[in-house]
């Protein structure tokens, strides 16, 4: 993690059906039954990592800007780890909220 107090920092997440029923989007990794949801660094690794990641159809998804604390309330009330991510899908580092 950067030095930026956690509070005030940015990070990127692929969004399902934005302006509406909207949610961040999380993944499951069958094999290590762990939910989570892919975080970035720059809105740039999130577009690279977003074209590859598995979609429902009829869903628009994109890339939107969130505050870190509040995708990390999202996470925890939901069951979700974060996995910071970059461009190549590589996971840099597991977050538990």
């Amino acid at each position: 993690m950067t030095n930026v107090d956690e509070k005030d920092r940015w990070i990127y997440v692929a969004v399902e059906d934005p302006g509406g029923d909207e949610k961040f989007v999380g993944l499951h990794d069958t094999d290590a039954d762990i939910s989570y949801i892919p975080a970035f660094d720059t809105k740039e690794d999130a577009l690279s990592c977003l074209v590859n990641m598995p979609r429902r159809n009829n869903r628009k998804y994109e890339v939107q800007a969130v505050l870190f604390d509040v995708l990390c309330e999202d996470a925890r009330n939901n069951g979700f780890l974060i996995f910071l991510t970059d461009a190549s899908g590589k996971v840099i580092e597991r977050i538990t909220p």
